[in-house]
């Protein structure tokens, strides 16, 4: 057993409430999963379907959803008269209603589904839950769902007032620490720190966090993983896009660490990124040469985020857990209480907003021993960022941007031909130059469009701007706008230069069209018509000559209206 389960399962064993704090990939979901199916199994009288739910488990996003059905399901398999379930957004609720009038013992449901069938559905009771386990408490609030927790605990309060409550968390935050007050009756505090952390502790500071004595949930100080390597590469905004593709070559092509995840701040960004890398960097090369299929070597790029419909997603998910290989691009849908096995490298693309988030994202690996690393891609006006980290007791080694690279001279150095090249990529690459700075160019021209940017391109590059205007105020003087190039920016979205009317540009954010603020009037007005056209491109054009005389005839046309409407009768 984990050090989370060794010491929330006789907590939980006893029927008492629990507050646990424990690194992300501890094992949090079997150390509240095992106590339940052991309390509910052995009940006197014993359970049937047609009983409804008797433990309600919420999670933030579908995904986790999912995985915790999984979960359940497999310790489940020796009881069959226990039936677990899953509710969550995307799916049909005519089906969900159907299995809901059957029956589910054991209830896993993100909060706003929930509450749409508390609303909606009549078959949906809770007379006899005893448990509420409430998993990535945080982050359940983060998304805005407090309000849907509280319409969840004034149903469950209005039936039953008494159950056994649990809330989990890799970190612990105010509005955590005020929905356990709310929800939780004389809770027992556990936190988990690593190992590192623990055996710099004396023993009875550990027996008094165990008796929920001592004042550990500070929020400031965050677990990390032990067998965690933690990296950060300063990149120029105009070289983000290539330093990206060189090091996806280098960590699943050479090393054959072939699963990583690319965590990006908004699903516009995922979107471009993803059709970009896949037509790069995956053999989709209109010129590349043949190649014998024993040397080529396939790159899987994958998406995740929450403008997908659920069926993709749910397939996606699977085929990335089931799979040896593959590069997941995604949002932070996808940073919380996944277990996703063999994955090596977590890359942050865009800082997160929080050390929280960055804790998160980066538990993705190096889970329940495994080794993992991740990377962190700073542009030079973020370096205080890593400061930041530090002050958190999350430290990070420099990884040189030049070393990086380096890897797309590898295949031409190895004296590969072209027949035998590995990926078209480096064939092209090589067509024109043998030097990195020639590489780095010719990678940089073969991302930049021919025919003129895309609508994607423009998309992606304004919710980039979006996200980084959204930095909370206490991160402003790290990530400004101001201090960023928008050029070089542009130049990362494989833009020859940066667009003049990012204004507007819709979001999927965005619910009105904004208009855009005209600085030169007579140049950003619409024209309507082909006699406007002209108007504009005579007065560009013209000499300046005939201005005066232009006005002369205005003003006679005028002159001769005025007169018209004196003489019309009243």
């Amino acid at each position: 057993m984990t050090s989370v389960q060794k010491r929330t399962i006789p907590v939980l064993l006893q029927g008492k409430d629990a507050l646990v704090r424990s690194q992300t990939g501890s094992g949090k979901t079997l150390a509240y999963g095992i106590p339940l199916v052991q309390s509910l199994q052995g009940m006197k009288s014993k359970i049937q379907r047609s009983d409804g739910p008797y433990a309600l488990v919420l999670v933030p996003t579908r995904e986790l959803a999912l995985q915790t059905f999984d979960t359940i399901q497999k310790l489940l398999k020796p009881f069959t008269w226990i039936v677990p379930g899953v509710l969550m957004g995307g799916e049909k609720r005519k089906s969900e209603k159907a299995r809901l009038r059957k029956g589910i013992n054991i209830l896993i449901s993100t909060p706003g589904r929930l509450v749409d069938h508390i609303k909606s559905t009549e078959c949906i009771h809770f007379r006899r839950t005893q448990w509420l386990i409430i998993d990535e408490a945080d982050r359940i609030l983060d998304l805005g769902f407090e309000k849907d927790v509280t319409v969840i605990l004034n149903a469950l309060n209005a039936v039953r007032e008494t159950r056994q409550n649990v809330l989990l968390s890799a970190t612990l935050t105010e509005g955590v620490t005020r929905l356990a007050d709310i929800s939780l009756n004389d809770p027992i505090r556990i936190s988990i720190a690593d190992e590192v952390q623990k055996s710099l502790k004396p023993a009875l500071q550990i027996e008094k966090e165990a008796n929920g004595s001592s004042n550990c949930m500070d929020q400031e100080n965050f677990a990390v993983p032990e067998k965690l390597k933690q990296y950060f590469v300063m990149v120029p905004s105009k070289l983000r896009l290539v330093t990206l593709a060189a090091f996806i070559l280098e960590k699943c092509m050479y090393e054959k660490q072939r699963k990583m995840i690319i965590f990006f701040s908004s699903c516009e960004q995922v979107e471009f990124h993803y059709e970009l890398l896949v037509n790069v960097l995956s053999g989709e090369l209109s010129e590349q040469p043949k190649r014998s299929p024993v040397s080529s070597v396939q790159l899987q790029f994958l998406r995740l985020h929450g403008n997908m419909e659920q069926e993709e997603r749910t397939e996606v998910f699977q085929e990335f857990l089931k799979s040896n290989t593959g590069i997941l691009l995604c949002t932070d849908v996808a940073a919380r209480g996944l277990d996703l096995p063999q994955v090596m490298w977590i890359v942050q693309y865009n800082a997160p907003a929080s050390p929280a988030e960055y804790i998160h994202r980066i538990g993705r690996t190096a889970r329940i021993g495994c080794h993992g690393n991740s990377l962190l891609v700073l542009a030079p006006s973020e370096a205080e960022y890593v400061s930041l980290l530090a002050s958190h007791k999350i430290n990070v080694s420099e990884m040189k941007m030049e070393k990086v690279l380096s890897s797309l001279m590898k295949d031409i150095a190895s004296g590969c031909t072209d027949q035998e090249a590995r990926n078209p990529l480096l064939w092209t690459l090589r067509k024109s130059g043998s030097g990195p700075r020639s590489c780095r160019q010719n990678l940089r021209i073969m991302f930049t469009p021919v025919r003129g940017p895309s609508g994607g391109q423009k998309k992606a590059l304004q919710s980039f701007l979006c996200a980084y205007t959204a930095y909370p105020r206490s991160l402003k003087h790290i990530f400004h706008i101001k201090s960023i190039h928008l050029g070089h920016v542009a130049k990362s979205f494989g833009l020859r230069d940066a667009p003049q009317n990012l204004t507007t540009l819709p979001t999927a954010n965005s619910k009105k069209k904004t208009k855009p603020r005209a600085k030169r009037s007579d140049l950003l007005k619409k024209t309507h018509g082909k006699h406007r056209l002209a108007e504009i491109l005579r007065s560009e054009y013209s000499s300046g000559m005939d201005s005066g005389v232009s006005k002369v005839k205005k003003r006679k046309k005028k002159k001769q209206r005025k007169s018209g409407n004196q003489q019309t009768p009243v």
